[in-house]
């Protein structure tokens, strides 16, 4: 009965039902009953709660640890640690008491001594691999990676033959630049058939980080598994290009998208940038379109092709395709920023263009929604609006502090403009040797067409 009511919400009958059940047995075993009834929002859990606090706990730790988590919950841990320590009075080695009490400690008691407490119940279960995985995990938050890989090393020589930590151990060797440790376990890992292509994707990013280019890309082309493969490849295609072999980065594409049709649009988005990179914009284009002819309903390809028209020539096609994608997706930010940069280049004093962009730039940085770069672009579009106009000193109202922090090609072409427009030579000097020293900038040099792509 209590199970049941437990189950239908109805937390009253339930209360009367457990208090019923601890007057014959405090200590009743109430781990079946309890088993599958966790509610989902905050207003059942406080329902529960609610019904369970006039209950004598004491002695019984399955509803002690159930008052616990919803007290930790509801961010009271000065009260939840009384119940998690009943909990553990009566069974003190059971490891998901332990690791919830330490999520209550977190709340009140310093870090030290948090992980001294997992240690020390570590230590009395030395075969828990949660325990170990759970202080790992802490000394990462806490940004002990030393700390936190020597750990891995005695765990994995603990648990030899388990992945999970063979994994784990070998992350955090590459995190802290320990790669002959990485190498070492990741060859171990790719002994098992299933994670086969997680150890040849990260041997593929060891190798890259130590600069050993052909080694990466033999194990980054290995990997098939489809959440990697993709990223892989992306990754095989800059050091095609890295090499200057444009026509072995294409291929790389080619093949990935005959044996993945799933991934078909993100290569042909890709390709189609490598062809803008070697000056082929129109042959990108063609190739995006005829790809939006195959994909009709692919935003990322649809997207592709209007960044790619230019504003005034294809105005008519690149508006009707970013309002088709708006009404797609009306809340995507990068799509209103494309269209207000489109009004803004027809027309200087576009009221909707000036809203749009100047929506994206007042959005917090504590928002959701807020993504640095489309910050930084949307900055940009406003401040060649204002460039265009002779407004010099907004230009640099809109650019200045964010290059400083964050500088770009096009944010520092738009300042240089800007102080050239007002005559203030030494900015410009100090400027213009930034920007030679940053971007090579002047010199034709293919990351400037990046940048500013």
């Amino acid at each position: 009965m209590a199970h049941l009511a437990l189950r239908a919400h109805d937390y009253l009958l339930a209360g009367e039902t457990l208090n019923r059940i601890l007057l014959y047995d405090p200590r009743a075993d109430l781990s079946e009953i309890l088993i599958g009834i966790y509610p989902n929002n905050d207003e059942d859990k406080r329902e529960l709660l609610a019904a369970l606090q006039p209950l004598d706990s004491e002695q019984n730790a399955s509803l002690s640890v159930l008052k616990a988590g919803l007290l930790y919950q509801f961010n009271e841990p000065e009260i939840a640690i009384v119940h998690i320590n009943r909990a553990l009075e009566r069974q003190p080695d059971y490891v998901p008491f332990i690791t919830l009490k330490a999520d209550i400690l977190r709340k009140i008691v310093t870090a030290e001594t948090v992980v001294n407490y997992v240690s020390q119940a570590r230590l009395r279960n030395p075969d828990s691999k949660s325990l170990y995985l759970y202080e790992i995990r802490y000394l990462l938050d806490l940004k002990q990676s030393q700390e936190a890989w020597q750990l891995l090393l005695d765990a994995h020589g603990r648990f030899a033959d388990d992945a999970e930590i063979t994994l784990l151990a070998a992350l955090v060797s590459l995190d802290i630049e320990e790669y002959n440790s990485a190498d070492e376990l990741l060859n171990m890992l790719a002994k098992n058939p299933a994670y086969l292509d997680q150890a040849y994707y990260y041997l593929g990013i060891s190798a890259e980080r130590q600069q050993h280019f052909d080694q990466a890309k033999y194990y980054l082309n290995g990997v098939m598994q489809e959440d990697l493969v993709l990223e892989a490849r992306r990754k095989v295609v800059a050091f095609e290009l890295l090499n200057g072999d444009v026509d072995a980065a294409i291929a790389t594409l080619e093949k990935l998208r005959k044996d993945f049709n799933v991934f078909a649009p993100d290569t042909f988005v890709l390709q189609a940038d490598i062809l803008w990179q070697q000056n082929e914009s129109e042959e990108a284009l063609r190739l995006l379109t005829k790809a939006a002819r195959k994909y009709p309903d692919n935003e990322m390809l649809l997207f592709a092709r209007a960044q790619l028209l230019d504003d005034k020539d294809d105005y008519i096609v690149k508006r009707t395709l970013l309002n088709h994608l708006q009404a797609l997706d009306p809340t995507n930010l990068s799509y209103q920023l494309s269209y207000a940069q489109l009004l803004l280049a027809n027309e200087r004093s576009s009221e909707q263009g000036l809203a749009l962009a100047t929506a994206i730039i007042q959005i917090r940085y504590d928002d959701p929604r807020y993504d640095n770069e489309l910050h930084l672009q949307a900055l940009n579009v406003l401040a060649g609006n204002a460039l265009a106009n002779e407004n010099y000193q907004q230009v640099i109202d809109y650019l200045q502090t964010p290059y400083d922090v964050f500088p770009t090609l096009r944010s520092g072409s738009l300042l240089l403009r800007a102080y050239q427009g007002l005559g203030n030579n030494e900015k410009v000097e100090a400027l213009l040797a930034d920007l030679q020293q940053r971007f090579s900038f002047g010199q034709h040099n293919i990351n400037d067409r990046i940048q500013l792509y």
